[in-house]
């Protein structure tokens, strides 16, 4: 038995003894009446005396978190098959809902418990034709530093957990570097099962108004195709319908922080870092409940279970729409030679929303003697506010017909095999002619980011050279279904590639260097054979009059345009066949 079986085995013995003193299935959150969440051990306890009681209920391995604890993943289906070949014999559309991405956000963990144990005992109907596969606690690490006090802002519950995982990383920026255990879990499970549809569970931060759920689906533009046509015009308006017949308006999620939001907001953007946008690069319709961090904590988790509930309805009732428009985009992709790096908000077109919110104002704060804002709720209001939920490419790219990577870059080869990239290996030394990136500006930020300090606006120079290959590099064909994540991870300037991401900072460091003294002869006798290294010296010196005054830096230009320089610094590892 291998160290994750065993220890998978070693937990849920743990959870099944635990059990033997409680065969409810009564969740925390109903003994206490809406005001406590289910603990990891609770919670995993639930689900095991679930799954023995219930053979529509199975509970599967997802890996090893960052804390040493197994994840798991629960799988419910009404015939008992948990296998994916027969959710393919049976037509059947997959739903994989995650919660406790933020165990301080824990609304999605306690609806799910009811939401499986209603479904499993026939107090909710799930059709024949839906899979639920739920992830009950994602960032266990988090889910086990419990406190009181770290969401400051949030009306309950009593205790939660924390919001980063055991290495302090938000799982929720981790999709595309992947640096959590928890994250590559996620990916297998998503190549492995490939949803139809995605819900991260959560709950916002941000201004305050009426509503008790919002939502923030995949921005449509961006996930674009039959898909996104179908998920903007159809699916999505009929949830809000269905929400509004169980008692809950629903709004797209206040994408605004600082201020009042009923003058209009944008459409929360999602790059592939987080659930949502990652789930897109697959052509998944994703949805991000957001319930509102005032609302209390026992109305958040119902309303949390309504949407769910509305979400297996229009997934039954839809299913065969759904598969088919995600079908004809993922047969379009392998054709589709132009795509979006990143995207920003059409200003010159927006949609009428009617917002429920609370009016405004300022008053003397008693911390600081000065203005504070604040929301009187004796002054709600209802009115039409601007929603700008249509997004434009910023940056396009053509995609090549295959990728080359030296095989030394094995973290990034990791990456793509988690997310089921089809990859092979050159079987000899070659020399190749392909398109070589040179990376000739990049911003990074001043301050660590998710253990990383990102580069941003990044400016490269495409140049045909004929790189040496080595038996055993990776030579990855774009004309695959991951053929979108391949693109904008590889594309050094995509805002989420793995360039981004540091994953390739080893190129920008120069590594051998020259003597002043020494290399004074050696460039006067290249400037002697070199009449056109000779002319850009003096245009340059023509053009520059700080570059005219400096020795230093006239040396240093002619040892950059010799054959003295590493051709390797700056030079993108990451090679295009055309």
């Amino acid at each position: 038995m291998n160290r994750y079986l065993l220890l998978s085995f070693l937990f849920l013995s743990l959870f099944t003894k635990a059990a033997s003193t409680d065969t409810t299935l009564t969740t925390p959150f109903e003994r206490s009446k809406g005001m406590q969440t289910a603990t990891y051990e609770e919670c995993m306890s639930f689900y095991n005396r679930l799954a023995a009681a219930h053979q529509n209920i199975m509970i599967g391995d997802v890996g090893i978190t960052d804390i040493g604890y197994p994840a798991h993943a629960i799988y419910y289906t009404n015939d008992g098959k948990f296998t994916k070949d027969d959710w393919k014999k049976g037509n059947k559309i997959v739903l994989l809902i995650n919660n406790d991405i933020h165990p301080g956000e824990p609304d999605g963990v306690d609806a799910s418990m009811m939401l499986l144990r209603d479904a499993a005992t026939g107090k909710i109907d799930v059709p024949d034709n839906v899979v639920l596969v739920v992830i009950p606690i994602y960032n266990i690490g988090g889910a086990l530093n419990r406190n009181n006090y770290s969401r400051a802002n949030q009306n309950g519950p009593e205790s939660y957990g924390f919001r980063g995982n055991s290495r302090n990383l938000d799982l929720n920026r981790d999709f595309i570097k992947c640096d959590a255990a928890e994250t590559s879990g996620m990916e297998e499970l998503f190549t492995r099962v490939m949803p139809d549809i995605f819900i991260d569970n959560h709950v916002s931060d941000g201004a305050d108004y009426q509503y008790i759920m919002t939502l923030l689906p995949t921005q449509h533009d961006k996930l674009g195709g039959a898909t996104g046509a179908y998920m903007y015009n159809t699916f999505t308006p009929q949830l809000y319908k269905d929400m509004k017949e169980k008692g809950y308006d629903m709004v797209p999620y206040v994408n605004d922080f600082s201020a009042t939001p009923d003058s209009g907001w944008k459409e929360f953007y999602e790059s592939p870092r987080y659930s949502s946008g990652y789930a897109a690069l697959f052509h998944i319709m994703a949805y991000v409940p957001e319930t509102h961090m005032l609302k209390p904590f026992k109305d958040r988790v119902w309303a949390t279970y309504a949407l769910m509930e509305c979400m297996i309805k229009e997934a039954s009732i839809h299913a065969g729409e759904i598969k088919q428009v995600r079908k004809q985009d993922l047969e379009s992709l392998l054709k589709q030679t132009q795509f979006a790096l990143d995207w920003k908000a059409d200003t010159t077109r927006c949609d009428s929303i009617l917002f429920k919110g609370y009016t405004a104002g300022y008053k003397p704060s008693e911390v600081s003697g000065l203005p504070r804002l604040y929301y009187d709720h004796t002054k709600p209001f209802t009115k039409n506010a601007p929603f700008y939920d249509h997004y434009m490419p910023t940056q396009t790219v053509t995609a090549p017909r295959a990728y080359i990577i030296p095989k030394t870059w094995v973290p990034v080869i990791s990456c793509l095999r988690t997310n089921g990239v089809h990859i092979m290996q050159l079987r000899r030394d070659s020399a190749i002619s392909v398109t070589a990136y040179h990376i000739d500006n990049y911003e990074t930020l001043p301050h660590p980011y998710e253990k990383h300090y990102l580069h941003k606006h990044v400016k490269v120079t495409p140049q045909t050279q004929i790189i040496n290959f080595m038996q055993g590099d990776y030579i990855i064909w774009t004309d695959q279904p991951t053929k979108r994540y391949l693109v904008e991870t590889l594309e050094p300037t995509a805002p989420d590639a793995f360039f981004a991401w540091n994953f390739f900072d080893g190129i920008l460091q120069q590594k051998e260097g020259y003597s002043d003294y020494v290399f004074e002869d050696v460039a006067a006798k290249l400037l002697q054979h070199d009449p056109t290294m000779k002319r850009a010296l003096e245009e340059k010196k023509a053009q520059d009059p700080e570059f005219a005054k400096s020795a230093a830096a006239q040396l240093d230009f002619v040892y950059r345009h010799s054959r003295y320089f590493e051709p390797s610094v700056n030079r993108y590892p990451v090679y295009r066949l055309e």
